[in-house]
């Protein structure tokens, strides 16, 4: 049975956050990618989450809240995170920080780590949902793991189909990359992941030291293949064979292959990470055998999108 598509707005978010309190998943919008939500102190419902996605158990999840005040009840805000919170929440910025012994939380949640990540979303969908439900919601992509991050309300519906109560259609996501992940249990903080945060959090913190580990993560987007298309991905392509499709950036249209989309014809960063995957489910889509990726600076938002396409390059 597929899920209930529903056009994000009072009555929707109602019935969503009724869901949530019967331990349903249910999609919705942020300003990243759709995320897929389970109340995430109920233990049965995080652990749909997790078959619902074919998501590995040692894999944690983010944890969505409504306020930084609610913070203290999960985890503890060392002084450092406090001033990121106070700078970039709302908005597009995960902290793992240190898990708080008594967080009503279900275990599968932080995967067994002492740590916690969390986030507070700034698209007001994902807000309202979150004011509306009252308490923290576990919320991945909501997409297959591995597979490629949903910034529409359709993608959801099609990769998931049954296993979702209700998707939130709040239209395309805004950047349309995953949320940029800091470890805040060390100083200075380590990224994890990068998003198109990258550029501001230099300028504040300097240059960043990354971390993480494919064999066990502390926060998601760490595994070795993930953000993958069903088709072969080539990256630092600088032509396009007749039976390929053509993932560009600035280059404009590719007639001779069997599709193309240019991330940003202007060669602006933020336009490309903003349609990176649609283009990606687009040219899927296609029946071509493989995508040819186009040369991305490696720079500002570049930074984020690079990540993303040599995971899902790698097989």
């Amino acid at each position: 049975m597929p899920p209930t598509l529903l056009r994000a707005d009072a009555d929707a978010i109602a019935r969503a956050a009724d869901g949530l309190r019967r331990g349903q998943l249910v999609a919705f919008p942020t300003e990243t990618v759709y995320g897929l939500g389970a109340d995430a102190g109920n233990a049965e419902a995080v652990a749909r989450i997790y078959a619902a996605k074919g998501r590995p158990a040692h894999n944690p999840l983010i944890v969505h809240l409504a306020s930084v005040a609610q913070i203290g009840t999960y985890a503890e805000l060392p002084e450092a995170a406090a001033r990121l919170a106070a700078r970039f929440w709302p908005g597009p910025l995960t902290l793992v920080l240190p898990l708080r012994s008594d967080a009503p939380l279900a275990p599968a949640v932080t995967a067994g780590l002492p740590t916690v990540a969390i986030r507070i979303p700034s698209h007001p969908v994902a807000r309202a949902l979150l004011e509306a439900f009252g308490g923290p919601v576990a919320a991945p992509s909501a997409n297959p793991s591995g597979r490629l991050s949903p910034t529409r309300g359709a993608h959801v519906a099609e990769a998931l189909g049954p296993h979702v109560a209700v998707v939130l259609d709040g239209g395309p996501s805004d950047t349309g990359l995953e949320s940029t992940i800091l470890d805040a249990t060390r100083e200075p903080p380590v990224l994890l992941r990068p998003g198109t945060l990258y550029t501001a959090l230099v300028a504040l913190l300097g240059p960043l030291q990354t971390g993480g580990s494919a064999e066990r993560p502390t926060a998601p987007g760490q595994l070795l293949k993930h953000y993958a298309p069903h088709t072969p991905v080539r990256l630092n392509a600088t032509t396009c064979a007749p039976d390929e499709a053509w993932l560009g950036f600035g280059s404009g249209p590719v007639p001779e292959c069997v599709a193309s989309f240019d991330l940003s014809p202007a060669g602006d960063l933020a336009e490309a990470a903003h349609h990176l995957f649609a283009a990606l489910h687009e040219l899927d889509a296609a029946g071509a055998r493989c995508i040819a990726v186009a040369p991305i600076p490696e720079d500002a938002e570049g930074v984020a999108i690079n990540d993303r396409l040599r995971r899902a390059a790698e097989r």
